[in-house]
């Protein structure tokens, strides 16, 4: 055993022989170790005994190639990650996009080149280029001049109504009053009803012998007479106008309520210091800060009275005495009535127009401007 040992301990012996003499020269403990290979300057058996074995890779070393051969993992932001991404992302859009060309963009292409086309009653009939035509056509109708004018109205009595009316309901719900959330739901409620549902109801309730002429007559008694809410021209237009406010309420309460609660309540406890209470508070406080929120609400259903068709549709037909007749629904009527698409498109790419001035002064309220 003890022979067996002799070439080990001669080794180590020798290398603190020469440790030792190293120190009693002068020279630095660390440098002699690692001049050695050793480990923080101290013996190490195994290093001496293997000189070949690799150093350990400084931090700063990239990283070398796998074993197996594979390349090193890419970082996220490198472009092959980026490019990997984008096909992703083309992959999830691409089937909506198809859906969307094939439903708005080339009907939208087809519509405009009928503008300035003339079409037949046979539909398979090539197209006849007649210029600016329909165009000169549209200027001189004076049935678009009705409809736009009954347009206009439908939009002053609806835009101004719905925008008070609902910013009004906004702040009647903010309040931290109990049972407040069931106010707010029932408010809502009206924006989940079908339109189809709620212009059959509203028609039952405007007839004759509906519900309103029957709480009327009880009221009145015999000398009552029953209003013909949706035969007379007069009334007619306001009571499809009530429909539009009923729904769209709640929905524009909702875009007010988050403006509402976006406001700092020490502006408030400011402004009752200042001697401001009540509604006056809001007058001082409310409308200044919510003034982008009504420029949107207020677009928005300008929008949304501008292109008014289902209710027109379902309760009056555009009647009586084409009283209720709208922009939409005589484009409705030149398509599918009189079968003159041609003319059709072209009043309808007036209103598209008209929509887009509006929807570019949304963009302009909306998005250029900070809100709150």
């Amino acid at each position: 055993m003890l022979g067996s040992d002799e070439p080990g301990n001669n080794a180590v012996r020798s290398a603190n022989n020469f440790w030792h003499s190293g120190i009693d020269e002068g020279m630095n403990r660390r440098e002699i170790g690692l001049g050695l290979g050793l480990s923080d300057g101290r013996p190490c058996i195994d290093k001496l005994a293997s000189p070949s074995r690799s150093q350990p890779v400084s931090r700063t070393t990239p990283n070398p190639t796998p074993d197996n051969g594979s390349m090193p993992e890419s970082s996220p932001n490198s472009p092959s990650s980026t490019g990997a991404s984008s096909l992703t992302a083309w992959a999830f859009l691409t089937p909506a996009l198809i859906l969307l060309a094939i439903s708005v963009l080339i009907p939208a292409l087809l519509a405009l080149v009928m503008a300035f086309s003339r079409t037949g009653l046979d539909l398979g009939e090539p197209l006849q280029f007649v210029g600016a035509a329909n165009l000169q056509r549209l200027v001189a109708d004076p049935m678009l001049r009705r409809v736009m004018v009954t347009t206009f109205l439908y939009l002053i009595g609806i835009v101004p109504p719905i925008v008070l009316g609902s910013l009004a309901l906004a702040v009647l719900v903010n309040r931290p009053l109990p049972g407040m959330a069931l106010f707010r739901g029932a408010f809502y409620t009206p924006v989940l009803v079908s339109l189809v549902v709620a212009a059959i109801a509203f028609r039952w309730l405007y007839a004759e012998n509906g519900l309103i002429n029957g709480w009327l007559g009880a009221l009145l008694g015999p000398i009552f007479t029953p209003i013909g809410f949706l035969t007379l021209p007069g009334l007619a237009l306001p009571a499809v106008m009530l429909v539009t406010l009923w729904k769209g309420l709640g929905y524009y309460m909702v875009i007010f309520l988050a403006g509402l609660q976006g406001i700092p309540a020490e502006l408030y406890e400011a402004a009752s210091l200042d001697g401001s209470h009540g509604w006056r508070r809001h007058l001082d406080i409310t409308l200044p800060l919510m003034r982008p929120y009504v420029a949107l609400v207020a677009v928005i259903a300008a929008i949304g009275a501008t292109k008014v068709f289902e209710e027109v549709f379902l309760m009056t037909q555009g009647g009586p005495a084409d009283a209720t007749r709208t922009v939409v629904y005589y484009v409705y009527d030149l398509a599918f009535s009189e079968l003159d698409i041609s003319y059709a498109c072209t009043v309808g790419l007036a209103l598209f127009v008209l929509v887009l001035l509006l929807s570019l002064l949304r963009s302009v309220v909306s998005g250029d401007r900070p809100v709150g």
